[in-house]
């Protein structure tokens, strides 16, 4: 008879004699290692990570893919003679040349071989790419207070044309610099070198883009006319060749797949098309959805970092001390979770300037609630344990006890839930903007749902399908990677699936 050991045995199964021996061992992997292994395998998740990875690239991406300035083209100078210039890039933004650099680099050094793990990588480019977009916000303050018309004689002396080349760099240096001086003190990098790389890096890039983009020239849309005057030719667009600020009156609310001479009433062949149709104030729709990615996970990221930095600090806090500070603490949590984030939010619309940033700053601020029960939930059960003992023996700082070595044990709970706080910001922003208490200039999913019915009660079926399936399919690609992951590192499915 044949031995039990000679049975053929099933692909990828061995007997407890071959993993004695050696044979069908597979390495031990690490706890997010595992956890992403288990995330990759999930369709749902592999549909989520899908669809942010598109919204992500269109939100870097889509300056130089739907843009109603040509990329390049002939132009006619003073003395009659014809000469290439490049309206598109010279029309970018200092955010689009900073996300465009980094999202560029970012892909090449991800694919590359050798250097430090993927997850390193990852992290770097983040802090860079961070560092370079502060920057760019501190100048653009710098800009807007130095630009005020009721500033002295001194903000006219610096805003001279002879000056601006001395007052850009000035600007570029100390903005880079304050961002730098943040970001160094960051305590989630250890070596000094690698720190200073980072702020270097990320200075060099915000100040080269801001002394080259200081000044931002007029954004107008006539090169059609150009061209009919003879003043320009050899002009070549990108794919989707309109802005999502740039509008006609001819072009309210065509239906998809019109042409620019059909909306016109002109009898003329080979025009642009409005592939998604236009808006009430005849704004391409796709440009506008694609435009508006950005806004999106922007203000999803930003407001959800902020929220987590926040509810991380205080719940840590709550968990390690315990008694009276936990009980004040947690008396100041539930103060926050009674305030109505949304109906805040349309107070300050009212009070405050419409812009992003205000948006991403009261979002962090009132939904920390969930991150910080988290983390103290955590840490309870933590400060117990004996590393954390030993640490405290050590002599060790609080904040090295707390951030360095409890905090990576029990951060876990709070990634999950910053995925659905992602979801929940985007949609906030969503429902804002459909009530007409956005951002007001800057393309928006809800404000082009909002112009699905105007006043007169007419629906245009284009302006509820498209961006209402953005909106569905981003926040649902969310929930999905945070179902996911919560399965992946709940405790009981795990030993289920062993």
């Amino acid at each position: 008879m044949t031995s039990g050991s000679d049975q053929p045995q099933p692909m990828g199964s061995v007997t407890g004699v071959q993993l004695a021996q050696g044979i069908g061992h597979q390495p031990a992997k690490g706890y997010w290692a595992e956890a992403w292994s288990y995330v990759i395998r999930r369709p749902r998740a592999i549909f989520g990570l899908v669809w942010v990875a598109i919204v992500a690239f269109f939100a870097v991406y889509a300056p130089v893919l739907a843009s109603g300035h040509p990329i390049t083209m002939l132009q006619m100078g003073e003395d009659g003679s014809f000469s290439r210039v490049w309206p598109m890039f010279e029309h970018l933004t200092q955010t689009d040349v900073v996300l465009l650099v980094m999202g560029t680099v970012g892909l090449i050094w991800m694919g590359l071989p050798v250097g430090p793990k993927r997850s390193a990588r990852v992290w770097l480019l983040i802090l860079i790419t961070l560092q370079a977009l502060l920057a760019i916000v501190f100048a653009s303050m710098l800009t807007s207070y130095i630009g005020s018309p009721d500033r002295g004689e001194w903000a006219r002396t610096i805003r001279h044309q002879d000056n601006r080349v001395a007052y850009a760099l000035f600007g570029a240096v100390g903005c880079a610099a304050l961002a730098g001086a943040f970001f160094f003190l960051l305590p989630t990098i250890e070596s000094l070198r690698t720190k200073l790389l980072c702020v270097l890096l990320a200075a060099t890039l915000a100040g080269g883009v801001m002394g080259m983009k200081w000044s931002q020239p007029l954004s107008t849309f006539e090169y059609r006319y150009m061209l009919e005057d003879g003043m320009a030719k050899n002009t070549v667009y990108t794919l989707v060749p309109f802005s999502p600020n740039q509008s006609d009156t001819s072009w309210f609310f065509q239906p998809p797949g019109t042409t620019v001479a059909e909306a016109e009433r002109r009898d003329e062949e080979g025009t642009f098309r409005f592939v998604l149709g236009t808006d009430s104030g005849g704004r391409d729709v796709l440009s506008q959805l694609m435009h508006a990615s950005r806004l999106s996970i922007s203000i999803g990221l930003v407001s959800t970092s902020i929220a987590v930095v926040i509810g991380v600090t205080i719940g840590a806090l709550m968990g390690y001390f315990g008694g009276w500070m936990d009980i004040l603490l947690f008396r100041v949590v539930e103060i926050f979770m009674a305030i109505p984030v949304l109906f805040l939010l349309i107070v300050a619309a009212g009070v405050l300037p419409r812009n992003i940033y205000v948006m991403m700053i009261i979002i962090g601020c009132f939904t920390w609630t969930g991150a910080a029960r988290f983390t103290r939930a955590e840490f309870l059960k933590l400060r117990n344990q004996d590393f954390v003992q030993s640490a405290k023996a050590a002599g060790l700082p609080l904040r090295s006890i707390l951030f360095k070595h409890m905090l990576p044990n029990g951060v876990t709970p709070v990634l999950v839930d910053a995925s659905f706080a992602i979801a929940a910001a985007i949609l906030i922003e969503a429902i804002l903007s459909f009530l007409g208490l956005g951002p007001a200039d800057q393309a928006s999913w809800g404000k082009l749902l909002r112009a699905a019915s105007d006043e007169s009660g007419s629906f245009k079926w284009w302006l509820a399908i498209f961006p209402g399936a953005a909106i569905f399919l981003t926040v649902l690609a969310y929930n999905l990677i945070g179902e996911t992951m919560r399965d992946a590192i709940d405790p009981k499915l795990k030993k289920a699936r062993v």
